[in-house]
């Protein structure tokens, strides 16, 4: 696969944003690191250095009643993004195109707000 994207740069980015999220009284999950190089089925990792490879990173959010949002960020420039907002909206979200951790942290930024709401003025910008 090719790589589009920098999954280390992509994870610094979800680290950045957890603070505000958890300010927020959101949950947010340990970044998850899946390795190209492992045998199948392919482990999950939360220790970034077990993964001497990384196809794809991931992380959990959740929010107040079953609101939920699932993104699984592919060094290949595209994501899997599932959410739901608590109430009777959700399913997956169209994730294409990510040519760099900035635009990832954008679209994130807008994942979050699509399953969550508002969560008031960003407190960081992204580069």
């Amino acid at each position: 696969m090719e790589r589009v994207i920098d999954l280390d740069q992509a994870a610094v980015l979800i680290s950045e944003w957890a603070a505000r999220w958890l300010a927020a009284s959101l949950t947010v999950g340990q970044v998850t690191w899946m390795d190209s190089t492992s045998p199948w089925p392919q482990q999950l990792e939360t220790d970034r250095a077990l993964v001497c490879d990384p196809v794809s990173i991931g992380v959990l959010i959740d929010g107040p009643g079953e609101a939920g949002l699932s993104v699984v960020l592919f060094r290949g420039g595209w994501a899997d993004v599932d959410y739901f907002d608590g109430i009777d909206d959700g399913g997956p979200i169209a994730a294409f195109d990510i040519t760099s951790a900035a635009i990832f942290g954008t679209q994130l930024d807008q994942w979050v707000r699509r399953a969550f709401g508002d969560l008031g003025k960003s407190s960081r910008s992204v580069h």
